[in-house]
């Protein structure tokens, strides 16, 4: 190994910190810098896994530590990888790029989760990107040794480049089936939300793991069970804890009134751009006066979630109607169409606002992983994990479900019996 390229990958990380998962995470002084910064110190004011703490109060865990997290697996992956051979086309700028890429991953970020992912706005990677480009993270990161540009474009694939080899070989290892971002999220929500589902041996796997320039990683046949159980786990996680039905009243509670306010302009777009947790429901509290849909807001920072009424499965449905209502700008359309049909049902005023329909978006199991001894795909040579299981798993993660204001002086349970959904079956909730 060229000792430039060594000297990138292990010298100089001097500057400890202790993190509750991995130990001590060694950082440069430079890489620490970069941890000091203001939009790096946002991270530490938003959790990791938002509203979960309803349900698993031990999960306040947040994306500033998850983010030491990724660099330190990130570069135990990119040392493994590079003794056994990946060295012939990493360069030391390369590298210290890939190490602020890991550590800045989430740095553009929306506040409280994925409360904000369906909104229309810029995507949270190409916010890292801006930022990564921006003072003083543009300078912060050329201390490091890294190319400002070269980093913000293995976060961001829609940075315009030359195809680089290199800068495609990073980007396969920050996202794919076993990048450090899965590995380190599925392990620490699932020690913070105190659950054993997301448990990954990640020296076994790291041991499993070979370089390739245009694919990323490949594994042996040793390594299966290991791809197994990531995906395994990122089923449980996302069916118990992620998409637990307290936590989707939640977000889609901040859905609905964030939607309401860009379409009538009570906020805009970048006012919704570099907020924590508490700066987010300030902002909505603040526009309550102008909007009073986003009072939501503080009915979620008070823990005052709607109830869920009624949940229907995704494969009940045509896929016309799935499509129409994981359209989100159309669901005030279907919420209005539901309250006027359950007043009239009910002789009780319903109102949009007392209802939300809630469809989670699409989710990916990644497998596209090649076997090197067994000279094909993994999804070839898995016994457990084929098209129809990845299948089976997003139907039935992907529930959708009607939430009522519980606070309202409606009858829920008189609701719940007399609820229709168009000409579809419901399948209530005790």
């Amino acid at each position: 190994m060229q000792t430039l390229l060594y000297d990138a990958l292990n010298r100089s990380f001097t500057s400890p910190i202790r993190d509750s998962l991995w130990g001590h995470v060694y950082l440069t002084p430079e890489l620490e810098a970069i941890t000091k910064s203001a939009p790096f110190m946002r991270l530490y004011r938003i959790f990791q896994l938002g509203p979960v703490y309803y349900v698993y109060p031990g999960a306040t865990h947040t994306r500033a530590a998850h983010s030491i997290g990724v660099f330190h697996l990130a570069r135990r992956l990119i040392q493994a990888l590079a003794e056994r051979g990946a060295d012939e086309w990493l360069t030391p700028v390369g590298v210290r790029s890939f190490f602020a890429a890991s550590l800045l991953h989430d740095a553009g970020h929306f506040p409280y989760t994925h409360s904000l992912k369906e909104l229309p706005l810029s995507a949270h990677e190409k916010l890292t990107g801006d930022i990564i480009l921006s003072s003083p993270m543009k300078d912060l990161v050329a201390k490091t040794g890294a190319d400002p540009y070269f980093t913000a474009a293995i976060v961001d694939d829609l940075l315009p480049s030359d195809e680089d080899g290199e800068l495609i070989f990073y980007r396969k290892l920050l996202s794919g089936c076993l990048d450090p971002d899965k590995l380190d999220y599925l392990n620490r929500d699932a020690r913070y939300a105190g659950v054993p589902y997301g448990a990954q041996d990640v020296d076994f796997i790291f041991s499993r793991l070979y370089p390739n320039k245009e694919r990323g990683i490949d594994i042996d046949s040793k390594g299966i069970p290991s791809v197994e159980s990531v995906l395994f786990s990122k089923y449980l996680m996302y069916k118990a804890v992620y998409w637990h039905r307290s936590v989707r009243s939640a977000t889609s509670m901040i859905k609905k009134a964030l939607i309401a306010a860009l379409e009538k302009h009570v906020i805009a777009e970048e006012e919704l751009y570099g907020l924590d947790d508490q700066g987010l429901f300030a902002l909505m509290a603040d526009r309550a006066k102008l909007l009073p849909i986003l009072s939501l807001g503080e009915k979620v920072k008070n823990g005052c979630l709607y109830e869920t009424i009624a949940e229907i499965p995704f494969d009940e449905y045509d896929h016309q109607k799935c499509a129409d209502y994981a359209d989100i700008t159309k669901r005030t359309m279907y919420e209005e169409q539901m309250a006027e049909a359950m007043s009239k049902a009910t002789g009780d005023s319903i109102t949009a606002d007392d209802i939300i329909i809630d469809m989670p978006e699409p989710i990916s199991f990644e497998t596209g992983l090649y076997v090197t001894d067994e000279h094909r795909s993994f999804s070839q040579s898995s016994a457990l994990v084929n098209e129809e299981i990845i299948c089976s798993f997003k139907k039935n993660l992907r529930v959708q479900r009607v939430f009522f204001d519980q606070t309202s002086r409606k009858d829920i349970k008189r609701i719940k019996k007399i609820l229709t959904f168009c000409t579809h079956t419901i399948y209530f909730v005790n």
